[in-house]
Order: C-alpha cells, then sequence, then structure tokens
C-alpha cells in the first residue's frame, strides 16, 4: 500500500492496528498477529512510546526474550488452570479455590478444565460483542441475536465452574477428566518444547544481521536512537510465531545491507513457514524481491493484483493500450452505425417505408445492447446475468482506461550561471577524526565534483557518510588535507533530519505555514507569487501552502517543503541525504526525474536503491514510462558524469558496475555470516 498525503498515510495505519487490533468484524480471535507500526519521527522519545517503562530497561536481546508471544500465551494458559490468573474474576476465584479443598484431583481437575473453558468462551464473547456493536442492518440484528444466545451458554459455563454436577462417576465427568489431563499434558509439553527452542541464538543471529554489535545488544532500550530501537521491535516481530505479520515500512531505519538481509528473510519465509506476511513500504525494489501479490489503496478503494509492483505497472500499460484500442474501434463503428441508422431514419420518414425505420430502431437497439466491455475482468465473454448484477444505466459496462500510475512532475529551478568553468569542490587527500585518541573516520579522501555530476555515496550505518557529508557542505574541517571550492559556488543540502527540524519548528509555533518558511528562506530574492508558484510546483498549492500549519503537514509534504527551502537560491551542488524516508514511490519517481533534468551537480547518500540506480547509475528505463520518454532521458543521461562510490574502513572506493557491484558484495557478505 501507499500513502503520501496526511489523510491516506492515517487511514492506512489505522487499518492496520485496526487489524492488528482485530476489531474489524470476521477476524477470529484465535488468529496470532504481530504488528510492526511505523513512528512518525525517529527521535528516541517517539519510537519509545511503543514499549512500557519495563521494556525500556531492557536490553534488545532481553527484549525479544521476554516478548515470546507463544511461550507467553502457553504459560497464560497454565496459569489459568491453576488460578494464578489476574485476569479471572476475583468471585470465580475464591470459589474455586474453597471448593478445590474440599474436593479430590479429579474434581480439581474438572474444575480447572471448566475454568479454562469459561476464559476461552470469554474470548469468544468479546468477539460476539465487537460484531454486534460495529455491524448493522439484518447482520447487525443476526449478531445481536447470536450474542445473546452466547451469553446464556457463557452464564451456564460460569456456573457450572464450582457445582459438582452431574456426579463425578457419571460419563460426562469422566470425559471431561480426560480432557482436562490431556489438555494439561498438552500445554505442559508444549511449553517445554519453547523453552528448548533457542530462541536466544536466534535473536542474536537476526540482531547482527540488521547491524547490532555486541555493545549495542546489550545497552537497555531507553539508552538507544529512535533508530535502534525501532530495530530490535522489528527483530522482535520477525521471531515471533503467530499467523499474520504486519511490517509497516520496515526498510525506514536500515541500511543497504540491512534491507538486502529482511528482503532474503522473507523470501526464505515463504517456504520454511505457513505465516502470512503484510508490508507496507514505498521501497520500490524492496517491494518488487518480497511480494507476490499487491494491495494499492485508491480514492478510498483496495486494488488487488496477483505480482509484484513492476509487474502490475507492466500489465496497467498493457491494459491501458488494449482497452484504448477497444473504445477507438467501438467509438468509430458506433458513429458509423449512427450515420447509418440516420440516414435510414431519414429515408424512411421521406419515403413512408416502414421497413427501414425498423431496420434503425434495430441498429439503436444492437448499439445499446452491444456498447461497453466485450468481455468481463477475467478475460470471459461478457454475460449480462452473471457480470452486471443488479440494477444499471446500460447492459454493459462502459470501456473506462484507467489512469496513468505516475506522480505530477517536480519543478526544480536551474542552477545559477558560472562566471569561469572549474570544479565545484575538490577534495584532496582529507582525513578526518573526532578525536586525536581516537583513530580517523576517513583517510585520504579524494573527490572532485564538476557541474552536472551525479556522485552517490553509499556504505553500511556508521561507516562515516554523514561525516563526509558535513566535510562536503562546510560544518567540519578536515584534519588533514584539503578541501577547494569554486568562489561562487551555491550549495543546498537535505539533511535527514529535516523533517523532524520542520516537525520541531511547527509545534513550536502553530501559525507557521510553508509559504513563511519558503519566505524566511529566500528572503529577498522572490516575491511571493514567485514562492507561491515554487510550493505550487513541488505540489503545495494555495490553501496548503499559505495556511495550513507546518504541524499539519505529512511526512511527504514536509520533505517537498525542505527541497523548495533548498532550491529556492538556484544551487550549483544539491547534496542530499537520505531524502526518500517519507515519500511514496510515485514521488521518488517525479522526484528521480526532477533531479535528472536539473543542471547542476548532485552528492547523493541514500539507502533507496531505486533511486540510486536511476539518478547515479544512470538507468534510464526506470523512470521512463514509454519509448519516446525513454529516449529523451537517454539524451539527458549521455550529458551527465555518473559516479557511486563506497565508503568502506574510512576509504572512498569507486564501483565501476554502481549499485550492482555493491549489492553482490553484500550478498557475499550475508553468505559468510550463513544466516
Amino acid at each position: 500500500m501507499a500513502a503520501e498525503n496526511p489523510l491516506k498515510a492515517n487511514k492506512v495505519q489505522a487499518l492496520l492496528r485496526a487489524i492488528g487490533d482485530k476489531i474489524i468484524p470476521g477476524i477470529p480471535h484465535s488468529i496470532n498477529i504481530a504488528l510492526l507500526q511505523q513512528t512518525a519521527s525517529s527521535d528516541a522519545q517517539t519510537v519509545a512510546r511503543n514499549f512500557d517503562s519495563e521494556a525500556l530497561k531492557e536490553s534488545a536481546l532481553e527484549f525479544i526474550i521476554s516478548n515470546d508471544t507463544v511461550k507467553n500465551r502457553i504459560q497464560e494458559e497454565l496459569d489459568r488452570i491453576f488460578h494464578r490468573s489476574p485476569r479471572l474474576t476475583s468471585e470465580v476465584l475464591s470459589c474455586s479455590v474453597a471448593s478445590d479443598e474440599q474436593c479430590g484431583e479429579e474434581w480439581v481437575r474438572i474444575r480447572s478444565y471448566r475454568r479454562l473453558q469459561y476464559t476461552h468462551m470469554q474470548r469468544e464473547l468479546a468477539e460476539l460483542e465487537k460484531n454486534a456493536a460495529l455491524r448493522s442492518g439484518a447482520r447487525g440484528s443476526q449478531a445481536r441475536k447470536e450474542l445473546l444466545a452466547f451469553e446464556k451458554q457463557v452464564a451456564e459455563a460460569k456456573r457450572r465452574i464450582d457445582i459438582q454436577d452431574p456426579p463425578l462417576a457419571s460419563e460426562t465427568c469422566q470425559n471431561e477428566v480426560l480432557q482436562a489431563s490431556e489438555l494439561m499434558t498438552d500445554l505442559q509439553a508444549q511449553l517445554d518444547e519453547r523453552r528448548m527452542w533457542d530462541l536466544e541464538r536466534q535473536a542474536r543471529n537476526v540482531l547482527v544481521c540488521l547491524g547490532f554489535s555486541e555493545k549495542t545488544m546489550s545497552t537497555p532500550l531507553g539508552e538507544l536512537s529512535g533508530g535502534w530501537q525501532m530495530r530490535a521491535m522489528l527483530a522482535n516481530v520477525l521471531l515471533q510465531d503467530v499467523d499474520i505479520m504486519i511490517l509497516d515500512e520496515p526498510t525506514n531505519f536500515l541500511d543497504i545491507l540491512g534491507i538486502i538481509w529482511l528482503q532474503e528473510y522473507l523470501v526464505r519465509l515463504r517456504a520454511e513457514s505457513p505465516k502470512t506476511v503484510v508490508v507496507v513500504s514505498h521501497d520500490r525494489d524492496f517491494i518488487d524481491h518480497v511480494c507476490q501479490e499487491i494491495i494499492l489503496m485508491k480514492e478510498k478503494i483496495l486494488i488487488y493484483f496477483d505480482g509484484n509492483l513492476t509487474a502490475y505497472e507492466e500489465d496497467l500499460k498493457l491494459r491501458r493500450i488494449n482497452l484504448t484500442k477497444q473504445k477507438e474501434a467501438q467509438d468509430k463503428q458506433i458513429m458509423h452505425m449512427e450515420k447509418t441508422i440516420a440516414s435510414n431514419i431519414k429515408a424512411g420518414k421521406k419515403s413512408g417505408d416502414e421497413n427501414k425505420l425498423r431496420q434503425a430502431a434495430s441498429r439503436k437497439k444492437r448499439i445499446e445492447d452491444r456498447s461497453g466491455m466485450q468481455k468481463n475482468e477475467k478475460g470471459v465473454k461478457f454475460k449480462l446475468s452473471r457480470d452486471l448484477v443488479g440494477w444499471h444505466d446500460a447492459k454493459r459496462s462502459a470501456i473506462e482506461i484507467p489512469p496513468e500510475e505516475r506522480s505530477n512532475k517536480l519543478m526544480i529551478p536551474l542552477a545559477a550561471e558560472l562566471r569561469f568553468p572549474g570544479p565545484l569542490i575538490s577534495l584532496e587527500d582529507v582525513t578526518f577524526s573526532y578525536s586525536p585518541k581516537q583513530g580517523p573516520i576517513l583517510r585520504d579522501i579524494n573527490l572532485t565534483i564538476h557541474m552536472g555530476s551525479r556522485v552517490g555515496v553509499v556504505g553500511l550505518n556508521g561507516s562515516g557518510k554523514s561525516t563526509l557529508i558535513k566535510l562536503v557542505i562546510g560544518s567540519l574541517s578536515p584534519t588533514k588535507g584539503s578541501i577547494n571550492l569554486h568562489s561562487h559556488l551555491k550549495l543546498g543540502y537535505y539533511s535527514q533530519l529535516a523533517v523532524e527540524e520542520l516537525r520541531a519548528a511547527g509545534k513550536s509555533d502553530q501559525s507557521l505555514t510553508a509559504l513563511h518558511m519558503l519566505r524566511a528562506s529566500a528572503g529577498d530574492e522572490m516575491d511571493e507569487g514567485e514562492m507561491r508558484a515554487l510550493l505550487g510546483s513541488f505540489h503545495l498549492p494555495g490553501h496548503t501552502a499559505s495556511s495550513t500549519p507546518v504541524s499539519k503537514l505529512s511526512g511527504g509534504q514536509l520533505v517537498r517543503l525542505a527541497l523548495a527551502r533548498i532550491v529556492c537560491r538556484h544551487p550549483h551542488l544539491l547534496v542530499l541525504d537520505e531524502i526518500t524516508t517519507h515519500l511514496d514511490f510515485y514521488t521518488v519517481i517525479a522526484l528521480g526525474k526532477a533531479l535528472r533534468a536539473f543542471n547542476g551537480a548532485l552528492l547523493l547518500a541514500s539507502h533507496d536503491r531505486f533511486l540510486i540506480k536511476s539518478i547515479v547509475d544512470g538507468d534510464t528505463e526506470l523512470l521512463a514510462w514509454d519509448d519516446d520518454e525513454l529516449e529523451s532521458d537517454e539524451e539527458e543521461v549521455a550529458e551527465l558524469q555518473h559516479s557511486l562510490l563506497l565508503l568502506k574502513k574510512g576509504k572512498l572506493t569507486h564501483l565501476d558496475r554502481g549499485m550492482r557491484d555493491y549489492e553482490e558484495s553484500l550478498e557475499k557478505s550475508l553468505a559468510k555470516l550463513s544466516l
């Protein structure tokens, strides 16, 4: 699913929460669901709200082990049998304990079994109450009847817990004794088996693949950053033994190694586990690798497709072509028949020929009967009684050509002209360390960026990408070496914290709007009309720009606002650090096209493989919708300089085949881990 405006995003998250909490009628209580819910911000305080106070004191490893839902559920069942559950009512408990002291072992087993049956019926009762409350009309009436009938059964089950009826020697009681013994034996066996499962080893393996070191793994969650806390939550969800696993933007806080490991883990899960995995993501490469079916949310409707996102787009293109041809052919045929009808009517009225008039009426009826779709959605010949049930204005569905799946264009202003040529920035033998006591983070870095360059930097989290960017933008100075800038260089920098900074500004001043913030950045270089035009080109038009508080904007809108504030001064070099985190995949395509058309230089640090392949590697097919657009893109790319650099152990290395080389090296690293 993809959702980028705040209303859609909230609806998707609300839908996921409703599924996870099983408040949607029809979801059985017996279905186990694990949900990883994304947060609006990556700061530690925001993410920490997903943990209780005790969990924040635990390390990531301890958190996963203590949240083994299967073991906890089995233990809870046993606790209920042996009177240790706080959820049992005090009335039932007091009666049960007093009675157990006055009867034999078999009556204890019977009461334990009845007690557990009663708690199971309470769960089923809660589900029936939910259905009765949420359903209306005939279904609501039926649900309320079922609820009333079941309430009587629950009351009877509660009454039977503490009565010795029928006699112990009766067949009914003996069956209950047998069933109680079998149940307790089965639960204890499941618990012992679960304890024998090496959850700690599995948890360590998953945490290592998500980037945890031994030190980070043993640090209390409350002391970790929001990104590390989210990874701990992801590891916990992945290791749950559930029927349905829902992952909402699981790649947001992962580097490319973590993303590739996660996609391979989920692909292996298809063959190794019967669990259903639902992934909500805007990462195109990840979706294409992991998903066998996709659901798109559009105009309050869910669209289902059997295949991945690329297959869906290819299918959509073919359907558009075929339906366009069908419509054109049908319109041409109808036009010809309408001319014939008009001619027959005219001739029939003039000569009084009834046959001509009947022929015209017959052809008119044929147009009404046969206009529209000739085949149904399954490709079978259309049949009125089967394919168009109910009342309709026409006998066939109209031929509707689906709109293209593309985002509106983003318009990045052209860079200002340089008075004389030369490199925009050059780093020569740059070494950097934060402290003389620590070893250098970057060693002997050489990097030159010219107008038209498309330079990408990839590397694992903690490899020094952010440090390199800070050196480029001038917020850090090299320990050794030199950094030379063009004397007329204008530089625009998008920080990976840009959205959080805008949210904080909007929260502190509720009157701030996008127009206010752009005016503060543009100064006297733009009048209000030009600022509105720029915001409109970034899909922040009219009322949204001037009246909607920044605090009410979605993550995607905040990204576009931050970018508009950067490009309003016509920079020569754009430095973009993780710009795609809050964008849906169609906006990423629009951004990619805008960056490709930009006449200045680009330095991109990103974990979005699609964006790197399409911009830095220059893969023209990824952003093109048709052959004409592909040819135009190839002409643009031929004029640009492309370079993907790997930052590893403080050194920059050029990747000859771009992202393909990096992906293959990461896959080899994962193979060595044997995970």
